[in-house]
């Protein structure tokens, strides 16, 4: 099962405890999902202060 960092919403591979990011604060509850390709470029990365390409959650409880 996916876990989502609750620092920066990217989605974190089943068995890590700790994000890219540095965070070890990690849940297993969390909804939908976003998957940026190009961070630069996109306008839905700069809305959700994204600067980093991956997989997000929308939502992380």
């Amino acid at each position: 099962m996916e876990k989502a960092c609750r620092d920066c919403h990217r989605i974190v591979e089943s068995g890590k405890s700790v994000c890219k990011c540095g965070s070890n604060s990690i849940s297993k509850d969390w909804s939908g999902y976003i998957v940026i390709v190009d961070a630069e470029g996109s306008e839905i990365a700069k809305k959700l202060g994204i600067k980093k390409e991956g997989r997000y959650a929308l939502k992380v409880r």
